[in-house]
């Protein structure tokens, strides 16, 4: 476990529900505070509603990490963008997990319950949380993220 990252917010849609559940049993197991947003059953939804929420929470800096399920990652991924300061990226291989963190700053990591299995998201999960921004050649072009959406540098 990530001595820095103690707590995580959690949140999916129907379609990702199974998974979000799973990853939070592991995450917890692993020793994480993980606060879950829902959904809690699998009635539809709309996910946005859940992204908005886990999102607004990473933006008052409640948590420094968040992970958000749905069918595919891009819809949640699409939304937790849109919410200033936060920076989100679908994760469905072992590289894009590293650099989302090292060179992309991302604090919210999304999956799709429909495109990836369990193991493969707990080892994505595990290399996104162990990862650092790296800072480098990459804290310019961060920079010009920020001052896109009008975040703090």
């Amino acid at each position: 476990m990530d001595q820095k990252i103690k707590r995580i917010a959690i949140g999916s849609d129907h379609y990702g529900y199974k998974m979000k559940n799973e990853i939070k049993d592991y995450l917890i197991s692993l020793g994480y505070l993980v606060d879950d947003f829902g959904v809690n059953d699998e009635n539809p939804v709309m996910y946005p509603e859940i992204a908005i929420n886990v999102c607004k929470e990473i933006q008052k800096g409640k948590y420094d990490r968040a992970i958000l399920v749905c069918g595919t990652g891009a819809g949640m991924s699409i939304v937790a963008n849109k919410i200033k300061g936060v920076r989100a990226v679908c994760i469905h291989d072992a590289y894009t997990a590293e650099r989302a963190r090292a060179s992309n700053d991302a604090q919210v990591a999304t999956l799709g319950s429909l495109v990836i299995g369990i193991n493969s998201a707990k080892k994505n999960i595990d290399i996104w949380l162990a990862n650092e921004f790296q800072g480098g050649r990459s804290k310019p072009k961060i920079d010009m993220i920020k001052a896109l959406d009008g975040s703090e540098s």
